[in-house]
């Protein structure tokens, strides 16, 4: 099977968001031939080169989504009267829907949402409790996602709440509908935009490119009528001329796929299928392969790309972000409606396709593939305690403050996995309804009585921490503002009280750029503020019991290291999209303590705990309950790190992936005709046996083959931004 994979900002380059499950996808196909197709998002991604590239890979183009584009000549007459009024159409139909695209994504469509609950969080009425909710978006054939090695996506918690990124920029109206209209009203419109769209790519394939057409005057003043129009919403009214001069800025960037050489028989017009990986360029390079090649299309997102696009934008004023985000919406929307089936990473993101317009008939939910082997070794050990010692000494445990509870913080039910303001707490494991920790007055496990248990709740012996370590805390990621850190270091201020010596180790590099280098020294100063250096005595050497390190470390070797170095893995983000890093504490078997952000819920499945974003006290208070019960560690650890087995493989991801491009191909596959060098048909020309690698598929001999409807004449000289030798990539060509 001939699959023509197209990319944004990812694969083939080395750095992206979809490069490495791209990668892996690739790599576990090898029965498949694969041409990609990718854009750049920026001169430094480039110029970083590719990844080696396996020998299924059977050529590469790319072009860039970056810098001023060119293609196309001056128009003439005609030409610029058929442009005026696809573009005017096009307009009209973003118009159209500017409030209410802007109401949804904002969060404020519809009545109004309070609380914590969040789209993908399994808090709504389906989704009561940890159990019902994952269970609600993780049915038993609709698993699995993937993304970048850091599990980014779009950091957004869905339209039917604002959820912790709503302040990203201004509201708009609150207007009860839906981004997409389902109304006649509805209808008509996304006609209106679809035949703009498709009328636009026809100009474009006869005038060799409409780049500069789409940042001319023209382009201007037809987004300047529509906006003027009557009806037309009062966020476009507002626009000015600096405000329509970005607006066509940014429509040409996203209608560069139009200027581009790729739907002939010599490149997408060639295979059987298009997998789009991501919205966007991506995607709409697809719905020109299908209108131009009549090539079925697939489209996967990890992320809720619409949403992504508003959030980019938020420097902008109102009328831009509303403006672009309704054309984002009526161009997802359009690749929805076209496309065989669609494959959202999580039902976080399958509930924004579907505001959007998606049919939920096509909808199969397929989670990221994780490698699993490099935290077999650390999975399969037993026992719930740290399993290598975190530091060179051991830490004090300081004497609780007078007049205290040594096991509990003062007023609060020890170990009570959330309390104070919010939804109830969730049951864990199936089989564990209790989630709260037990009262020092409760026996331990074994027996014991409260009197012959430590602070931190374990025996004297050391019990399941072979190390003799108090309790450790762990946290992964890539640090940032919305991972909340100084949440968690409030947090751990609580923790301490209730069961002193508990240390923290924050593992993870600063997010590119000085605002991630800048958190993480506002982070170290508060810690440093927090947490003074403490000594055992006045000869011992004092040490602080948070530390900041970095995976490669000598006491951090590996990732699957930092992980089993703690108790407990503490996810503390308010923003958070699929969370990798969840994933990869549970294929350690660690237990895990998480906020109510993203796909969290939909992920951890009942196997751990959940607590409100930006609450500090119940954050603290479930790492106490599981602090205090290394049994319930164990049993979480395992049960978590079985569904992860389970659900977020490579092995899964690649099967699940590899069942749908069947699918598509034998129910919608690629009408072609083949001609003889006069033009005229060949019936019976191209066999079954064409698609079977062998002598009879090489190029002597055979007939010229192009798309049904297609022209016949030459192809388009090359396209902007294509590399002429990237046309065919060797397999044993390395990263450029």
């Amino acid at each position: 099977m001939r699959i023509g994979l197209l990319t944004e900002g990812g694969y083939p380059y080395v750095s992206g968001d979809t490069g490495l499950w791209c990668d892996r996808l690739v790599r576990g196909l090898g029965q498949h031939e694969f041409r990609v197709h990718a854009f750049s998002r920026g001169r430094e991604q480039e110029d970083e080169g590719w990844i080696p590239l396996p020998p299924q890979v059977h050529g590469v183009r790319t072009a860039p989504l970056w810098g001023d584009g060119t293609g196309g000549a001056a128009l003439g007459r005609r030409a610029r009267r058929r442009f005026a009024e696809c573009y005017g159409e096009l307009a009209a139909a973003v118009c159209a829907g500017t409030g209410a695209t802007a109401a949804v994504i904002t969060g404020t469509a519809g009545t109004a949402h309070t609380g914590t609950a969040h789209m993908g969080a399994g808090t709504g009425p389906a989704g009561a409790g940890t159990g019902a909710g994952a269970k609600a978006g993780a049915g038993a054939t609709e698993e699995p996602s993937g993304l970048g090695e850091d599990g980014e996506t779009c950091g957004c918690s869905g339209p039917s709440n604002p959820g912790p990124s709503h302040s990203a920029g201004p509201a708009g109206p609150a207007v009860p509908m839906d981004p997409v209209d389902r109304t006649d009203r509805g209808d008509v419109v996304t006609d209106r935009f679809a035949s703009a769209l498709y009328g636009l790519a026809e100009l474009a394939r006869d005038q060799g490119g409409l780049s500069a057409a789409l940042r001319s005057e023209t382009a201007v003043r037809a987004l300047e009528s529509a906006c003027r129009a009557p009806g037309a919403p009062g966020t476009a009214r507002e626009a000015r001329v600096p405000d329509l001069l970005a607006v066509a800025s940014g429509v040409e960037r996203a209608l560069r796929p139009l200027s581009l050489d790729w739907y002939e028989d010599d490149g997408l017009g060639a295979v059987d299928l298009c997998h789009a990986t991501s919205g966007g360029a991506a995607a709409l390079t697809g719905l020109l392969a299908l209108h131009f090649a009549g090539v079925p299309l697939l489209v996967t997102e990890y992320g809720a790309g619409v949403r992504t696009q508003y959030l980019a934008s938020r420097d902008a004023t109102p009328a831009v972000r509303a403006l672009l985000a309704s054309f984002h919406t009526r161009l997802a929307a359009e690749a929805y409606r076209r496309a065989e089936i669609i494959t959202p990473g999580n039902a976080h993101t399958r509930r924004w396709q579907e505001r959007c317009g998606a049919d939920r008939a096509k909808l199969r939910t397929i989670y990221p593939g994780m490698d699993a082997s490099r935290f077999h070794e650390v999975g399969e050990r037993t026992g719930a305690g740290p399993q290598t010692r975190p530091g060179t000494g051991r830490r004090p445990r300081p004497w609780p403050r007078p007049g205290a509870d040594a096991g509990a913080p003062a007023g609060t039910a020890p170990g009570a996995a959330r309390t104070g303001p919010g939804p109830e707490p969730r049951p864990t494991a199936e089989g564990d309804a209790r989630a709260d920790g037990r009262s020092p007055d409760d026996p331990a496990p074994d027996g014991r009585s409260p009197d012959d248990l430590l602070p931190s709740g374990l025996p004297p012996d050391g019990g399941a921490e072979p190390c003799g370590e108090p309790g450790t805390l762990v946290w992964v990621g890539r640090v940032e503002p919305t991972k909340d850190l100084i949440g968690l270091l409030h947090a751990l201020t609580e923790v301490r009280w209730a069961v002193p010596g508990t240390g923290l180790r924050i593992v993870g590099a600063p997010a590119d750029g000085p605002e991630g280098a800048e958190y993480l020294a506002h982070c170290k100063a508060v810690a440093a503020q927090l947490f003074p250096d403490e000594a055992a005595g006045a000869h011992a050497v004092g040490h602080n019991p948070v530390s900041f390190e970095e995976v490669g470390g000598p006491e951090t070797p590996s990732l699957a290291e930092a992980y089993a170095s703690g108790d407990v893995v503490v996810l503390s983000s308010v923003v958070e999209g699929f969370p990798v890093g969840l994933v990869e504490a549970m294929l350690c078997g660690r237990a895990t303590v998480s906020t109510d952000v993203g796909a969290v819920v939909e992920v951890i499945g009942g196997t751990g705990l959940v607590v409100p974003p930006r609450n500090p006290r119940a954050l603290a208070e479930a790492c106490v309950a599981l602090l205090r019960d290394p049994e319930r560690r164990e049993r979480l650890g395992a049960a978590a790190r079985a569904r992860a087995l389970e659900l977020f493989t490579v092995e899964q991801n690649v099967a699940a992936f590899q069942g749908i491009y069947l699918e598509i191909v034998s129910r919608a596959p690629v009408r072609r005709v083949a001609v003889d060098e006069a033009g005229e048909p060949l019936p019976f020309s191209v066999p079954a046996e064409a698609h079977v690698p062998g002598w009879w598929t090489g190029a002597a001999g055979r007939p010229r083959v192009v798309a049904a409807g297609g022209p016949r004449w030459a192809a388009h000289p090359p396209g902007p931004g294509t590399r002429p030798g990237a046309v065919r990539a060797a397999a044993t060509e390395g990263a450029r």
